[in-house]
């Protein structure tokens, strides 16, 4: 059966046994620890029972597969279930803040078995930054559970942009303008002799939500930790822009009178917002926080809004409802019932640090295209 190269279905030639491969990962990915059977496999994937048969054979004999039970016979031989093996690999996710740096190691399945912060001055020579995320990689790789016996897929690094994520170097970093033009992503793989991946800290937690949650809906990541970004997720896809900037959210101005910002402007949300966090006025950030997010609502007509950061997670609830409140008041401005709901991502930080993992593992399982759009 001959179907276009699409998330709904495989191509049986030979160019694309990857492809075919990673949709039926991606299957087992879902399916759990109940597993799923070759028969359904086929059905699902659009690949002959030969197809199948073949594949999951080589994803056996590889460690990744594995037999889960068998299904009650309805008349014919009991069908075989088949899952994925989730400690047969592993990627390492770093989120690379201004003053920290949290590692994480996950399992194929996505969970995370292993987790460790460090101090981090990203202000600090290129050299010393470097050496603190290698050493993350090296402890967090060593907490987890064998992992010399098991492959390692590489490192996902997350930081705050503007950064390509497709040449790996950054840009000029807010408040730290001189990373730009540090090639990062080669940087980190000659220190730990690992596949890395890079991309902006709100884009890699935007990912993790997604394939987390399994929904095509349309979302707005809003990070506010150390500085305030958007991931977006727009049609099941992660959404970079032509020039891998989109999501800078806390740069757009709210007040062009405003007090100065890091990143050279006036009156930017970010600066509104952190100031109002760091006189402690809780109630003003999240009115600020929930203003920016009306506006991004009201321009890409989301599904909904979730918060994450560690500012947030600080005190969630006043969060949620200040900016639920003015998302509601636009909406019932503007007759929409209901309003976009607004929930909050929960874990602090760490949702960074394991999306950031899932930069190495979405391609495993056919989740990430050649532009960078991941499904979700």
């Amino acid at each position: 059966m001959n179907r276009s190269n699409s998330r709904s279905g495989g191509v049986n030639l030979p160019a694309l046994r990857h492809h075919n491969a990673s949709l039926v990962l991606d299957l087992l990915r879902v399916a759990g620890e109940q597993g799923i059977s070759r028969l359904e496999l086929a059905e699902r994937t659009g690949l002959t029972p030969q197809a199948v048969s073949k594949i999951t054979a080589r994803l056996r004999t590889e460690g990744l597969a594995a037999e889960a039970g068998r299904l009650a016979s309805t008349g014919g031989k009991p069908r075989t279930v088949l899952r994925l093996v989730p400690d047969a690999g592993y990627a390492v996710g770093l989120h690379l803040d201004r003053d920290e740096l949290t590692a994480v190691l996950a399992d194929l399945a996505g969970a995370t078995v292993a987790t460790r912060t460090f101090p981090l001055d990203l202000g600090a020579p290129a050299d010393e930054v470097l050496a603190t995320a290698a050493h993350a990689v090296q402890t967090v790789r060593a907490d987890g559970p064998q992992t010399q016996d098991r492959q390692v897929f590489g490192v996902g690094a997350a930081l705050p942009g503007p950064l390509d994520h497709r040449g790996g170097v950054l840009h000029r970093v807010t408040g730290f303008p001189r990373w730009d033009g540090y090639p990062l992503r080669d940087a980190l793989a000659e220190s730990t002799g690992l596949p890395v991946v890079l991309d902006k800290d709100t884009n890699a937690a935007a990912l993790g939500l997604a394939l987390r949650e399994r929904a095509d809906a349309d979302f707005a990541y809003l990070h506010l930790g150390t500085g305030l970004g958007a991931g977006l997720v727009l049609g099941g896809a992660l959404h970079r822009g032509v020039r891998t900037g989109a999501g800078e959210f806390g740069h757009q101005t709210l007040q062009l009178d405003g007090p100065p910002c890091s990143c050279g402007g006036r009156g930017c949300i970010e600066a509104l917002c952190l100031a109002a966090v760091s006189r402690g006025d809780v109630a003003e950030a999240a009115r600020v926080l929930g203003a920016g997010a009306a506006n991004l609502v009201g321009l890409l007509d989301i599904d909904r809004v979730v918060l994450g950061g560690r500012t947030v997670a600080a005190d969630e609830d006043a969060y949620v409802e200040g900016v639920r409140a003015v998302v509601e008041e636009r909406a019932r401005r503007e007759g929409v019932t209901p309003a976009v709901p607004v929930a909050v991502a929960g874990g602090g930080d760490r949702p960074v640090a394991e999306g950031a993992a899932q930069l190495v593992l979405a391609p495993l399982f056919g989740r990430a295209g050649e532009d960078g759009g991941t499904r979700a």
